[in-house]
């Protein structure tokens, strides 16, 4: 409900009425009839939904074919042209909403930068997609590793220095001069070596050795040239030595600007370097920026820039900084970050439009960005994003001329824009042919059907509804605007079940939002602050109906309406969602522990568990973050930090918090990182006695049913992996006696192996029967049983969680089985065209390539191996078929 991209006919049409929370929650009150708050008129003041934004993204209508084009590109391309490539994957992946992929295409941006600007823009960008994980810097240096990875460059050791040929300092004329010079400035003569004099540049040597007046003289008046007395000695002294002794800043800044005037490369040069040594601050930086781009000066620029984009974000809040970059001119940027212009702006004006995508600033270095694109690409997404920030602003003329720039490069999606332009001009059949028109051009895609919606009423809206989320279930308008349709009809089991569709897959915060009025409109508070406590664990932040209440007050007054819980009842109301795998009902009852329980650390710390369960990683690392500040001991702490630091991709610092925590005493939690961490880095046999030892001892040490039932089911994984089926179904069976649900799966396992499949299948029903959110369970009892029951189960899937891709492989296969060879790649397109999937991907080729079709199979690779570029088997694929290729 809360966009920042709206465009002003979604303004318009989806304005609230004044909503005045507090008249909401006043009935147990008697301060309002019943009969008035479920009036049609009350609901409709608050269950709204806004037009889904035009996103500022770059999307293809085809990604897996620019995927394969990059790819292909990689493949062939210079060295230097690398880092423009992994910064379009970069945006195709953002595009797509692939977090960890984008920043591992930032990565490879990083590792793949030639130049020291490219090094500086992407080396920020990962600081800045990184800041969340800022304290890690310090673990890794309490466990002596050196994190410096984002640290400042030493720029002049970056840049080469060129060699300048030296001037022939023979004196063109024939004539004898003196072997020495004097240059007099304001009366102080200060006496040079003429020919070393003469070798600095050729406007010297011609002063100095050619037929003008000035080379038959001794005595050279330079009092009109803007250099001191101690310049000139320092410019006479540099000519000897070819060094600079230390100076002052003012006195190089002098040097630098005689240097450019008299064309002394290599003093100018030297001049650069030694100013550039001297930015230690963003007030230097910003007084040396200006000079650096005057007089041409890349050493001195780039450390400047350098101590601008350390300070992501915060240093766009200075007016001085954005004045440099908005006022730089083509020249000019050329100085300040060489050819790496247009990925400088792509990263400020991302900062800048998560700032404020209506401001000055995100529009001038937006500006920029188009000034900056060179290939079609680059300006599909310059013009295609300063459209959408236009449109923001009502400057709907510029944003057309924008929009239609983008969509004549290629950019389809600006479509979108284009005819949300000409709805707001009341021409809303202008608006809904400009997207059948692209449907019946393209391979539609669900944000089509979903834009043109927009446009239409009735039956033919709902179909386009319906249509958008059978292309890309990941949509959150069409549920959004289904949802509050079936509330206004009264039907009000439908709107939650519709609501409920994409929140058991998606943990969006407008749907919570949306849920959350639908629980008021009820009267179900202890719903209503359910989801109001669970969005407030995802964003503390958060504001609702369109920004203007704190999410905080709305459960405050909500708070006022439900009966109060002690910590006894929390922790049975925990056992209880923990158990029945309901996760964001477990999350928001520690929440509602956290404000009285004295115990935070261990409550953040569930928190991050159940969070990285729900796939929101940030929210996960932030609440581990707490948990360690809010750590009640020593040996609590320092297991929190091996979770930050096991959960970052550093295993075996992890394990050294761990072993430093069970050094001081003997815990629960310290012995199960501990194993858990083994496990999963040591897959070597042998280890597995290690793992077993340190899971038995955890589970000897004082700790809840929650976590001892989680240490249960993964002392049976292990004891299944060794083999030894009969521990295993028993520590499965210790794990269900206190209610971890999650264990039904791996005692089916057990079933499974011990050829029963008739238990496994009946295990796995009661793990479904139990569970809030089970399509896991029944992906995983898929495997249990016969291949019509099976293709039950895995529609049944796919309806609850669309994403998970072995549903989709699957019914593929047994299509391909029954060489329905054009059903089954049809099958795998539908969830690639949301999904980018490595193993999708993989298969798809692989049918492209039985079926004799050479270059589908081919884009296929490629394109996974954008996705994952060490995929063995895709490796392999791609090879053979490449060489297939006339």
């Amino acid at each position: 409900m809360r966009n920042l991209f709206l465009s002003d006919s979604s303004c318009k049409e989806t304005k609230l009425h004044t909503f005045n929370p507090q008249s909401w929650l006043q009935v147990e009150r008697g301060k309002l009839s019943k009969s008035s708050f479920h009036s049609p008129s009350s609901i409709e003041s608050v269950i709204k939904v806004a037009e889904p934004p035009v996103l500022p993204l770059f999307k293809p209508v085809d990604y897996v074919e620019v995927l394969a084009q990059i790819h292909e590109e990689l493949e062939s391309c210079l060295a230097h042209e690398r880092s423009n490539l992994y910064l379009l994957q970069f945006q195709v992946f953002k595009g797509l909403g692939e977090v960890k992929l984008l920043q591992r295409s930032l990565r490879c941006a990083f590792e793949k930068a030639r130049t020291v600007h490219e090094k500086l823009i992407f080396g920020a960008w990962l600081k800045y997609e990184k800041r969340g994980e800022e304290p890690i810097s310090d673990l890794l240096a309490s466990c002596r590793k050196c994190f410096q990875e984002f640290g400042l460059l030493d720029i002049a050791s970056e840049i080469p220095v060129e060699i300048v040929e030296t001037v022939d300092t023979c004196n063109s004329c024939g004539l004898h001069v003196s072997d020495s010079v004097c240059f007099q400035i304001r009366g102080e003569k200060i006496t040079c070596d003429r020919q070393k004099i003469a070798a600095l540049s050729t406007p010297f040597q011609t002063m100095l050795n050619g037929c003008f007046a000035e080379s038959y003289l001794e005595v050279i008046d330079m009092s009109e040239n803007g250099i001191s007395p101690l310049g000139m000695r320092v410019i006479g002294e540099f000519s000897l030595s070819g060094n600079l002794s230390d100076l002052s800043p003012d006195v190089l800044l002098e040097i630098l600007v005689f240097a450019n005037k008299f064309c002394c490369e290599r003093l100018k040069d030297a001049c650069d370097r030694k100013l550039a040594s001297l930015v230690s601050s963003r007030q230097d930086a910003i007084d040396l920026m200006e000079l650096a781009l005057e007089e041409g000066s890349p050493v001195l620029a780039a450390s400047c820039l350098q101590v601008f984009l350390h300070e992501l974000p915060e240093c766009l809040n200075d007016e001085e900084v954005v004045k440099i970059f908005s006022n730089a001119n083509e020249q000019q940027r050329l100085i300040m970050a060489g050819h790496a212009s247009f990925s400088l702006y792509c990263l400020l004006s991302q900062v800048a439009m998560k700032a404020d995508p209506r401001s000055e600033v995100t529009t001038c270095f937006l500006e920029k960005l188009v000034e900056s694109a060179m290939d079609n690409r680059q300006k599909q997404l310059a013009f295609h994003q300063l459209g959408c920030v236009r449109l923001l602003r009502k400057e709907y003329h510029e944003s057309e001329c924008l929009f239609n720039a983008a969509y004549a490069a290629g950019h389809v999606y600006s479509i979108a824009g284009l005819a949300r332009l000409a709805a707001i001009r009341g021409n809303k059949l202008l608006s809904y042919d400009m997207l059948s028109s692209v449907i019946s051009f393209y391979n539609p895609l669900g944000w089509m059907y979903q834009e043109r919606s927009l446009y239409s009423d009735g039956d033919i809206k709902w179909e386009d509804l319906n249509k958008a989320t059978e292309l890309d279930p990941t949509l959150l308008y069409p549920y959004m605007f289904r949802a509050t349709y079936l509330m206004r009809k009264q039907s009000i089991e439908a709107a939650l079940m519709e609501i409920n569709r994409i929140l058991g897959f998606k943990l969006a915060l407008e749907c919570l939002e949306l849920r959350f009025c639908f629980y008021l409109a009820l009267e179900d508070y202890r719903a209503a602050l359910c989801d109001v406590q669970t969005i407030l664990t995802l964003s503390p932040e958060y504001r609702m109906f369109e920004g203007r209440v704190a999410a905080s007050q709305l459960r405050t007054l909500v708070w006022e309406h439900v009966e109060h819980w002690t910590t006894a009842d929390c922790w049975l109301q925990l056992y209880d969602r923990w158990s029945s795998v309901d996760d964001i009902g477990s999350l928001s009852v520690i929440y509602q522990m956290l404000e009285s329980d004295s115990s935070k650390g261990v409550l953040y710390f569930r928190q991050s568990l159940l969070l990285l369960r729900l796939n929101c990683p940030e929210a996960a690392m932030r609440s581990l973050q707490l948990a360690r500040q809010h750590a009640g001991s020593e040996h609590e702490r320092l297991v929190y930090e091996g979770w930050i630091l096991y959960d970052t991709g550093h295993c075996e610092e992890g394990l050294h918090k761990a072993e430093e925590s069970i050094s001081i005493q003997r815990s629960f939690e310290a012995f199960f990182l501990k194993a858990y961490a083994l496990a999963d880095s040591n897959l070597d046999p042998s280890s597995f006695a290690t793992v077993i030892s340190l899971l038995e001892d955890a589970l000897k040490c004082p700790s809840d049913r929650l976590r001892k039932g989680q240490a249960l089911n993964n002392l049976g994984s292990v004891y299944v992996d060794c083999g030894k089926l009969d521990l295993a179904a028993e520590r499965y069976r210790s794990a269900l006696n206190i209610r971890h649900t999650r264990a039904h799966q791996g005692l089916a396992r057990v079933h499974f192996l011990k050829n029963d499949r008739n238990a496994a299948y009946e295990e796995m029903t009661k793990l479904i029967e139990k569970a809030r959110n089970n399509a896991s369970a029944y992906e995983k009892r898929s495997e249990y049983c016969d291949r019509e029951l099976t293709m039950a189960d895995l529609q049944k899937v796919t309806e609850l969680d669309p994403l998970r891709v072995y549903p989709y492989r699957y019914r593929a296969a047994v299509l391909m089985d029954g060489h329905k060879e054009k059903e089954a790649i049809e099958e795998l397109t539908r969830a690639i065209a949301f999904k980018a999937d490595v193993h999708l991907l993989h298969l798809r080729a692989a049918f492209y390539e039985h079926i004799g079709d050479v270059p589908g199979a081919l884009r296929d690779c490629r394109a996974a191996l954008s996705v994952d570029p060490n995929h063995q088997e895709m490796l392999e694929l791609h090879n053979r078929v490449n060489s297939q290729e006339p």
